[in-house]
């Protein structure tokens, strides 16, 4: 877009008409040129360069993963841990805190001594005669009970 701007004023136009047919004011084209040359985007290095104020520090990271391995606490999700420390009138970080610093640690699984919930489908039921499969009735008010094997309900 610049070299079609400059092209524009090197043939006689004027920068403020170009800019304006460009979609740019002539303060953005300013600033995109540094010496005559254009300038390197730097918005990437000036996002890396910066640190949250209140990013954790090493220290509340290795407080948050003792918590949440603790004896007491090792059961407990995120979601229970914060709540049981705020009755004490203890505040470590906040949720969302302790489930992206566990993440981070490998350690969002499945918390507690029961074994997590397994998702299977039911097998699915085929007569090979009949009177093999039964089903309940739709509705409550209908005391009979069908067969499922080649009658259509």
């Amino acid at each position: 877009m610049i070299t079609l701007i400059d092209e524009a004023a090197e043939a006689g136009a004027r920068c403020s008409q170009t800019c304006r047919v460009a979609g740019v004011s002539a303060r953005t084209l300013q600033r995109w040129r540094e010496d005559g040359e254009v300038k390197a985007d730097g918005r990437k290095q000036a996002g890396a360069q910066r640190e949250p104020a209140n990013k954790l520090s090493e220290q509340e990271r290795r407080q948050i993963l003792a918590i949440a391995n603790a004896p007491e606490f090792a059961p407990m999700a995120p979601s229970q841990i914060v709540p049981a420390l705020a009755d004490r009138g203890q505040y470590i970080a906040s949720e969302s805190s302790f489930y992206r610093v566990l993440r981070e640690a490998n350690q969002l699984a499945h918390r507690g001594k029961a074994k997590p919930p397994t998702r299977r489908r039911p097998q699915p039921l085929q007569a090979s005669a009949a009177n093999q499969l039964w089903r309940s009735p739709a509705s409550p008010d209908t005391r009979t009970y069908a067969c499922c094997a080649g009658i259509r309900i």
